[in-house]
């Protein structure tokens, strides 16, 4: 009895498999015949034909031109199509389907000679291109298309960009090269080794630095720099596994500058969030920095909106003295500002302290430590303060926010620094 079980049981499952398999196989043969009806309409010109392919609110999505819904949206793309193109001709390829997707490989032809394209006069240039439309049908109707087309040759068959190979493009690249080069600087290059699992990144304008510590197999970024880092930086947490989070060592301008571009979770102290997500520190500076001596005050000014600044940044969560960040333990040393933090290991006494101290004056030039300028602090009697406490724990080596880092006899260096009128 238990054999004949078995046996229907087997006949069952099969019978069930090949069900759906056939389901399937209808699910191709619908997905391919709707985008094939679609890309025959689009070679007739028939707009309302074409549209009426589409299920109502189903999303159209050309990477790098349109993205709409149906059926206005695709009216209105389709029309622009044929109305840029009068001579167009849409060939499909070839297609792969499963299930209730079809992929299409098309070639189009045609004269840019109709009407204005995506705001592009018509050229007369002749078009030969091909691309790839992912096609999503169900009930009979296009769902969604997400597309996929070949913008670089467009543009060079219409003249908008040189021709391959052509001395007007290595002269284009050319100049291309050169300011990104310019810009390099600025940014700044090649992240430094530091000490063992941390490197340092430093750009322009003041020096900055921005550092990047060895974390799960990625890095921890301590201070955020300049917006005009964006790019080193970006660059310098992908060669060393992807950046995992940045840590805040406070909130001012010139210190969240790229955390906005880099799309990771950001820390702060609990007393920074208010200028992290807010002004940058604005809030409790003199009124349009009017405690800084010209000409800083103008140049200040320029710097804080044009290259330090990448805007506010939304905090996802806070860190305060005594938590551990990648083998770092979070010490407290506000004043500068009123959440400051730096980062200190016991094992070899590096310390990263944010802007706890500056080694450059207010021309950008070497200097021996030094409170941090009193226009820009919240309390300086503060962060003298805090200057003593980092010195007490008699760290081998300091590396501020900005320039050089203090080695040698730290503790005596740092002591002169706090007292010093």
């Amino acid at each position: 009895m238990s054999d004949e079980w078995d046996e229907a049981s087997r006949i069952h499952e099969v019978a069930a498999n090949m069900k759906e398999m056939a389901a399937g196989l209808r699910h191709v043969d619908e997905s391919e015949r709707v985008a094939r009806d679609y890309f025959r309409a689009i070679d007739d010109h028939d707009v309302e034909r074409a549209v009426s392919c589409w299920s109502p609110g189903g999303r159209e999505n050309v990477r790098g031109q349109v993205d709409t819904v149906a059926p206005d949206g695709v009216r209105a793309f389709i029309g622009g199509l044929v109305g840029a193109v009068p001579d167009l001709s849409m060939e499909v390829i070839s297609t792969t389907s499963e299930g209730e997707r079809c992929g299409v490989h098309w070639r189009a032809r045609g004269t840019f000679a109709g009407e204005d394209y995506n705001g592009i006069r018509p050229t007369g240039s002749r078009l030969d291109l091909e691309g790839f439309d992912l096609v999503t049908v169900r009930e009979g109707l296009i769902h969604a298309n997400d597309a996929f087309t070949d913008g670089l040759s467009f543009a060079r068959q219409i003249g908008m960009m040189p021709p391959q190979g052509s001395s007007a493009e290595r002269g284009m690249t050319g100049a291309f090269n050169a300011r990104t080069k310019l810009v390099g600087r600025l940014a700044g290059g090649e992240p430094a080794l530091a000490a063992v699992g941390v490197w340092v990144v430093q750009g322009q304008p003041a020096r900055c630095n921005v550092y990047l510590i060895e974390d799960e197999g990625g890095v921890t970024m301590f201070d955020a720099g300049a917006r005009t880092m964006t790019r080193a930086v970006a660059s310098a947490a992908a060669k060393l596994g992807g950046l995992n989070r940045i840590v805040l060592g406070h909130g001012h301008t010139d210190h969240r500058g790229t955390a906005p571009a880099l799309g990771a979770p950001v820390l702060c102290h609990p007393a920074e969030v208010e200028d992290a997500e807010g002004s940058g520190g604005f809030r409790y500076w003199s009124e349009g920095l009017s405690a800084l001596p010209t000409p800083h005050r103008q140049v200040h000014l320029l710097m804080h909106r044009y290259a330090w600044d990448g805007g506010p940044v939304r905090i996802s969560d806070t860190v305060s003295e005594g938590d551990e960040i990648a083998g770092f333990r979070v010490i407290d040393l506000p004043g500068h500002a009123p959440g400051q933090i730096g980062l200190y290991r016991e094992s070899d006494g590096l310390a990263l302290t944010s802007d706890c101290f500056y080694t450059l004056d207010n021309w950008g030039r070497d200097s021996a430590p030094h409170v941090p300028i009193e226009a820009y602090n919240y309390d300086t009697g503060q962060a003298r303060a805090s200057i003593r406490k980092l010195a007490e724990l008699g760290p081998a080596a300091v590396w501020p926010g900005h320039a050089r880092p203090v080695t040698g006899d730290v503790r005596e260096q740092l002591l002169r620094a706090a007292d010093a009128g």
